[in-house]
C-alpha cells in the first residue's frame, strides 16, 4: 500500500517538476489521497474502480464483495483491458450500476479512456462515467463488450504481426525502429516492456484456455516471461534496463532467443526492410478496426 501511495506522490512530484502542475495543486491532491487494505473503507464512495490483474475468477470475487459492501446507489467500474463485463456485472444485485472503465497505461499520463458499456449498464451510468471522464482531462471513448475492447483488440492484432516480423527475420529493435520513424512515439516492443509482458502472457494464457489462440502461435514473449524478463519494472524483457531508467538497452541475448524460436519452427529468417514492417503493422491495425466498426463494437472511426 505504502509503495503505491509513494508512486502516486512521485508521479506528481515529476509533474510539479516539468512545469506542469504547481506545487499548491500538487499538495491539495496529495492531501486528498487516502491508502486503505480493507474493503469497507470504500462503503461511501460514488464510485470504486476494481484495477487488479486479468484474472475473471479474482475480479468475479471482488465484485461480489463489493457489491455487498459499496452504497446502493454506486457504480461498480472494472478497469479490466479484455474480460467480458457481463460476466463480472452478473455476480452483483446491480448490473445496471456496473461498467467497465479502461484506463491505458501508464494511467496518469495516458489520455484514453475506453467506457465499456455492458447489456445491462443504465444510460446515467454511461453518461456519469463520460462526464466523470472529461473531468479528469480524459478522452472518453464509448464502447461495447468484445474481447480486448477496441484498444486492446486492435493492439493485440499489431502485436501478433510485430511478433510475426521477428519470427521472420527482424530483431525487436528493428521493428521499434522502423515504426517510430515512421512517426509513433513508441514501437511495440518498448510498448510491451513498459506496460509489462506479464499482462500480455496472463492474456493468452486465458485465450489459450478458452481455444482463442490463433493457429500461427509465437512462443517467443513466454520464453520472456518464463525467465521473469517482464520489462521495466523486472530490467528487462524485450530491452535491458539500468536501475531506475527507462532507457532501453538492446540485448543480445533477447535477439538470440528470437533468432533460435525461428530456427525450431524452420523458418528460414530474411531481410526485413522498414517500409515493409511500417506497411503490415499499419494494415493489421487498419483492418482490425474495419471489423470492430463493421461489428458494432465501435460506433465510428
Amino acid at each position: 500500500l505504502q509503495k503505491g501511495i509513494d508512486t502516486i506522490k512521485g508521479n506528481y512530484l515529476s509533474t510539479v517538476e516539468k512545469g506542469r502542475l504547481s506545487t499548491e495543486d500538487r499538495d491539495r491532491r496529495v492531501a486528498l489521497l487516502n491508502g486503505s487494505t480493507t474493503v469497507s473503507s470504500v462503503s461511501e464512495s460514488d464510485l470504486v474502480v476494481e484495477a487488479v490483474y486479468e484474472e475473471m475468477t479474482i475480479k468475479k470475487a471482488i465484485f461480489l464483495e463489493l457489491d455487498s459492501v459499496a452504497k446502493p446507489s454506486a457504480i461498480l467500474a472494472t478497469n479490466t483491458s479484455t474480460l467480458d463485463v457481463n460476466e463480472i456485472a452478473s455476480v452483483t444485485q446491480r448490473p445496471e450500476q456496473v461498467i467497465g472503465l479502461h484506463f491505458f497505461s501508464p494511467a496518469n499520463v495516458m489520455q484514453l479512456l475506453e467506457v465499456v458499456r455492458a447489456d445491462k449498464t443504465s444510460q446515467e451510468v454511461v453518461a456519469t462515467s463520460m462526464s466523470l471522464a472529461k473531468k479528469i482531462k480524459k478522452i472518453p471513448v464509448c464502447v461495447g463488450v468484445c474481447d480486448g475492447f477496441v484498444g486492446n483488440r486492435m493492439i493485440h492484432t499489431y502485436l501478433r504481426e510485430a511478433e510475426y516480423l521477428i519470427e521472420e527475420g527482424a530483431l525487436p529493435q528493428q521493428v521499434d525502429h522502423a515504426i517510430e520513424s515512421f512517426g509513433f512515439a513508441m514501437g511495440p516492443f518498448r510498448m510491451c516492456d513498459l506496460a509489462g509482458l506479464d499482462i500480455g502472457w496472463a492474456i493468452r494464457k486465458r485465450r489459450k484456455s478458452e481455444g482463442l489462440v490463433s493457429k500461427r502461435y509465437v512462443s517467443i514473449p513466454d520464453q520472456l516471461c518464463e525467465r521473469g524478463w517482464f520489462g521495466q519494472k523486472t530490467g528487462g524483457g524485450y530491452y535491458t534496463y539500468e536501475s531506475g531508467s527507462r532507457v532501453a538497452i538492446v540485448n543480445p541475448e533477447v535477439n538470440a532467443i528470437v533468432e533460435n524460436a525461428s530456427s525450431e519452427k524452420g523458418i528460414t529468417r530474411r531481410t526485413i526492410e522498414a517500409n515493409e514492417i511500417v506497411d503490415r503493422l499499419m494494415y493489421a491495425l487498419i483492418n482490425e478496426g474495419a471489423g470492430i466498426l463493421a461489428e458494432g463494437v465501435a460506433q465510428r472511426a
